[in-house]
Formats: C-alpha cells, structure tokens, sequence
C-alpha cells in the first residue's frame, strides 16, 4: 500500500525477512507512514526477496534501510538463508548509495516498549495505535503457544524497524 507525501525529509526503509518471504515499511520523519507491505515470495526466495526489495527501493528512494541484525546481535537465531540474504540486501543498498543500520530484536523491544523482554505482539498493538489509520485494521489477533506467526507480523516488524530507527537519531545523523 502506497501513500505519496511529498517531502524533503529523510525517508527511511525497513525490510523483515521471514520464511514464507518480507515485510517492509517506509517512514518519512518519523509519523508519516509512506508504503507498507508484505511480499510471500515462492521458488527461491533471496532470489525472489532481493528483486521486491530492489523494487521497493526503486519506487520509494530511501535515504536509510534499516535491517535487524542477524548475524552480531545476541540471541539471534536466524536460519543461514536469511543471514545471506541479509548481506545481499545490504550489498544492494551500497550501490545505491543508501545507508544501512542493523538493529537487534532485543533493542528493538527496548526502543519501542522500554522492555527487551517485551513480545512481538505488544510491539504490534504500540505500533497499530501509532498508525491506527494504516495499521489497525491489519493488527494480528494474539497468537497462541500452537499457532504459527501471522504474516502480517512481518509489516509491524518493518514499521518497528523504522520507527526504532528514526527515534535512535539514525535519520537526524543523515540530515545534519
């Protein structure tokens, strides 16, 4: 989903890679949320998932992509596939000139609830009362010890990301 706003602020986009393919969200000075999405991604998926990506970037031009850390982050336990992909990604946006800021799960919680031990969901609902005209509608119902994640977590995923990483300052340090 794509709202145009024109701007000169710094646009920022954040990419979550899962196993059924990403979600990614495009933030422009912190409150206006620009594109959102989620992309299932079939046959080979880095494949599949670098080309959306490529898309994404083609189509919003960002100043900053913001990926979670997969490969230095405490706890992580991404699958090797997805740690590929991750420096495939970041590869793209150095040749295009874009600025990359990894962020880890656990600081992700912390930025956005004050709790590192915070859930996903929690960080979803936040994130849906921040963006309640875009996100509410599209909030996952809490999920149980059987059932598998939602999707559509992959999109809140990616709006944390960029939420996260203007607050951090991470944008105001392109600007300045």
């Amino acid at each position: 989903m794509r709202m145009d706003q024109p701007s000169q602020r710094t646009r920022i986009l954040a990419v979550s890679f899962s196993s059924r393919g990403f979600g990614y969200a495009v933030i422009e000075g912190g409150s206006a949320l620009v594109d959102f999405g989620k992309k299932r991604i079939e046959g080979d998926k880095n494949m599949g998932s670098l080309a959306g990506v490529e898309k994404i970037i083609h189509r919003n031009q960002p100043d900053l992509l913001v990926l979670q850390d997969v490969n230095h982050a405490k706890g992580t336990r991404r699958v090797p596939r997805i740690k590929m992909l991750h420096k495939k990604v970041i590869a793209l946006a150095k040749e295009r000139h874009i600025r990359v800021v990894k962020i880890a799960g656990r600081d992700l919680r912390s930025r956005l609830l004050g709790d590192e031990e915070g859930t996903k969901q929690e960080m979803a609902e936040l994130l849906a009362k921040q963006f309640s005209n875009e996100l509410a509608s599209r909030l996952p119902p809490k999920r149980t010890a059987w059932m598998n994640a939602d999707p559509r977590m992959d999109i809140f995923d990616a709006v944390g990301l960029a939420v996260a990483a203007h607050d951090d300052g991470a944008a105001m340090k392109l600007n300045g």
